[in-house]
């Protein structure tokens, strides 16, 4: 049942939305000046008591002058002495009065400095709907005033405004709201930096021409006293080129007291704070270390529901006339999903899952698009083409010839006032200074009308189509009309993890013309090892130009595979200078090869230091060919302490490979006690593969009684011998999901030597949908001698390849 509230004339619906927490954007009365406010509670009070400022000079004992200037609007801020004299006579709380008048003085007379050159403005200038906090309605008597609910506090209010007061002690600090879509996280942090708007501080939103390309453009110049303001949080710190540079900086702008006080606000959906937290499988690549440091200890968990506590202050505000929460509560009160509800998350939902088929399979292709890694604004063309294999033969042949604009029509109708479910965008254009480096990513002015999903559609998306493949229609739409090399790189990556190989190669190339550096080395190494040495060496210093290291790098490899090691040191020296630890586990190497030893383990260790796990790795197998076996453990210990344990996995196959099956057991059972079964399940697969059946089956059972019951391996196996065919693949995709992948290809393997074609078709089929396809084609495995990106370290080395 709807709740009716009678709407007041102007006046009283102003002070009915302020006292209830309702409040227009464009009547801030609680963001006024501490000054103004001081002044306002002394006139209330005045007015109440029904005194003249005259009575008021003779009640008080003060003159007449003073009380004249306490009330003038452009006066001075009254003095301590005359606040708590006035709020004596006029029934005022004197320490309330005088916290008031103190923050009045540090504002007026400077305390809180205004810090021109600094970005960002005042906190007061701001409108919090320009900060993308959602309205949660519009005004009942004029549609274009965005209007805010009553806010409800939480518990993760409390941490926050612990942050505040922090900060206005003095000390920097850091919180990142972690929550599902809609649930309240920016609306927490704009009311939590109220208090320091009374103060003066000024507010930066990085926002232009992409967040993260101004976040690393200004970070450095931000003053004291600035909330930087990071919504949405994953556009800054996991941008794969600049994301863990944006890291470093908000780091150092945190521990560096001459830069605070500082508060660093941000919002993150819970995906990627598991995603850049997750502490990646040994020697695979580690793109968010930096990223997991600055969050370790910062973030706070807001709930997707509202409790018992929250329901009950919400239904207060709702019985002192907030519609906007009395409509809310009418609808999702039982769940406890009143963010969401204001927010229009099931009205969203409704549209889609009740849309023409043309809608959803326009929403269907966005939705793709988003969780594969395409930014926020899509090309309208792109969708338009790739929405024709979402739809079923029957209603193809239905369509009209105006059915994409009737759809688009459809789908830009607001939910609630608020939000759409897609809808039109207006990218703003990039801005660089006409000196400098070439942008590594190239962002190609879109040449049509640019859509956006609603954030709680491409959430849904995330969830309900995790594990399925986009159609062709999709890639050939993305081949066509994308123009953003990183959208056209991530796309690649996603095609190929989906065994869409010719796509992959197809939108790879395309990214390689826009610029991307990742697909330019991609699109080197397959001309390197096809023989276009010339063209392989032009990409690469291409990438280098754009400065980005790793083409010095892997230049410098190329100069080392044909023996040229005063060239490949020259490079290697340059690519390590410029910030590439893998290069200075380049220039150990060739410290290695000439047979100084002794300098190539403190080149590895000081590679390991910057950043460069494999570093350890390479040392380690250094000393095990030199006969050093004691040196050797020692590294693996010291690799596995600092949370790389593949050493002890290479250190018991090298063992095992070199005849000496009991030090290698004896490795893998020390890496077991320590909670790491994968050497001993990879000394099992080793022997398999050498026809060791009996070695096999011993690791096998020492891996077993090292978990404590069967592994998913044992259980994979034995379901796959018993002919339980879909049971072994689910748990082997499930393992996949958690990261080890090599059981996938331990049915593999068991189906091919069993010649059954028809299981490793459905084997590759089903690895592709969940996108683990690259696992079966050789991207899973690390080996030692390969970088974690699946570049070859050292490619005229026999042991290693792709």
């Amino acid at each position: 049942m709807m709740l009716a509230v009678v709407q007041p004339d102007d006046d009283e619906h102003r002070r009915t939305q302020t006292a209830g927490g309702l409040m227009p954007s464009e009547e801030p009365d609680r963001w006024h000046s501490p000054l103004a406010k001081l002044r306002d509670r002394l006139s209330d009070a005045l007015a109440l008591k029904g005194l003249t400022k005259t009575q008021l000079a003779a009640r008080s004992g003060l003159s007449r002058t003073t009380i004249q200037e306490a009330f003038r609007a452009d006066g001075a801020v009254p003095s301590p002495e005359t606040v708590v004299a006035l709020a004596r006579v006029l029934g005022l709380p004197e320490a309330e009065m005088l916290e008031l008048r103190r923050r009045a003085a540090a504002h007026q007379d400077g305390s809180v400095a205004e810090h021109a050159g600094g970005p960002g403005r005042p906190i007061e200038q701001w409108d919090p709907h320009d900060l993308e906090v959602h309205p949660s309605g519009v005004s009942a008597t004029a549609s274009s005033v965005r209007m805010l609910s009553g806010y409800v506090r939480r518990t993760h209010d409390q941490v926050l405004a612990g942050s505040v007061s922090e900060v206005m002690e003095g000390r920097s600090r850091m919180l990142v709201l972690v929550g599902s879509s809609s649930t309240g996280k920016t609306r927490a942090c704009w009311e939590a930096v109220q208090p320091l708007a009374e103060t003066g501080w000024r507010l930066w939103h990085p926002y232009d021409p992409t967040r993260a390309e101004a976040a690393l453009a200004d970070l450095e110049r931000v003053a004291p006293h600035t909330v930087v303001w990071l919504n949405e949080a994953q556009h800054y710190l996991g941008d794969p080129l600049v994301g863990e540079r944006i890291a470093a900086a908000l780091h150092s702008l945190l521990t560096d007291p001459s830069l605070g006080p500082v508060l660093i606000l941000g919002t993150l959906w819970p995906e990627y704070e598991d995603q850049y937290s997750a502490i990646p499988r040994p020697g695979s690549p580690d793109p968010h270390s930096r990223v997991r440091e600055l969050l370790a200890g910062r973030t706070m968990a807001v709930p997707d529901t509202f409790d018992q506590a929250a329901l009950g202050t919400a239904a207060t505000l709702a019985q002192e006339g907030d519609w906007l929460l009395a409509d809310a509560l009418s609808r999702a009160g039982a769940d406890g999903r009143i963010a969401q509800d204001l927010a229009g998350a099931p009205e969203l939902l409704r549209r889609y899952q009740h849309g023409t088929p043309a809608v959803r399979a326009l929403l269907e292709g966005a939705m793709d698009a988003r969780r594969l890694g395409m930014g926020l604004h899509l090309p309208q063309a792109f969708l338009t083409d790739a929405a024709a294999d979402y739809l079923a033969d029957s209603d193809w042949d239905q369509l009209t010839n105006d059915w994409a604009e009737a759809a688009y029509a459809d789908l830009a109708r607001p939910v609630h006032g608020k939000q759409v479910p897609l809808g039109r965008t207006n990218p703003r254009p990039a801005r660089r200074p006409p000196t400098g480096p070439t942008p590594t990513s190239v962002m190609v002015p879109p040449t049509g009308p640019m859509l956006r999903l609603a954030d709680y559609l491409e959430q849904h998306g995330r969830v309900a189509r995790r594990h399925l493949c986009p159609p062709a229609s999709f890639w050939h739409a993305a081949h066509v009309h994308v123009t953003h090399a990183g959208d056209l790189n991530i796309l690649a990556e996603a095609a190929t993890e989906m065994g869409r190989s010719q796509w992959a190669h197809h939108l790879r190339l395309r990214a390689a013309e826009a610029g991307h550096p990742d697909a330019m080395i991609r699109v080197a190494w397959v001309r390197e090892r096809s023989g276009d040495q010339e063209g392989a060496e032009s990409l690469f210093w291409q990438v280098a130009e754009s400065g980005e290291p790793r083409g010095l790098k892997f230049l410098g490899q190329i100069r080392e595979g044909f023996r040229d090691w005063e060239g490949a040191e020259a490079l290697y020296r340059r690519a390590a200078d410029d910030g590439d630890p893998d290069a200075r586990r380049g220039l150990a190497r060739l410290r290695e090869k000439v047979g100084d030893s002794e300098g190539a383990e403190v080149l590895y260790r000081q590679a390991a230091e910057e950043g460069d796990p494999n570093s350890l790795a390479n040392l380690m197998t250094m000393l095990e060919r030199a006969g050093e076996r004691e040196g050797a453990e020692a590294v693996a210990r010291e690799s596995t302490d600092a949370g790389f344990s593949l050493c002890f996995t290479i250190l018991a196959q090298m063992r095992d490979e070199a005849g000496d099956p009991e030090s290698a057991e004896a490795i893998a059972r020390e890496a077991a006690d320590g909670g790491d079964i994968s050497p001993l399940l990879d000394l099992w697969r080793g022997r398999i593969e050498a026809g060791n059946l009996e070695g096999a089956e011993s690791a096998f059972r020492q891996a077993a009684e090292a978990n404590g019951g069967p592994t998913p391996a044992h259980l994979a196996l034995n379901m796959e011998e018993a002919g339980d065919r879909e049971g072994a693949e689910a748990v082997a995709l499930q393992a996949a999901d958690a990261g080890d992948f090599y059981i996938l290809r331990d049915l593999e393997r068991m189906r091919r030597e069993a010649g059954d074609q028809e299981g490793l078709d459905a084997l590759y089929r089903h690895a592709a949908d969940a996108g683990h396809i690259r696992a079966l084609l050789g991207g899973g495995r690390w080996k030692y001698g390969l970088d974690p990106d699946g570049s070859p370290s050292s490619p005229w080395d026999e042991e290693e390849g792709n």
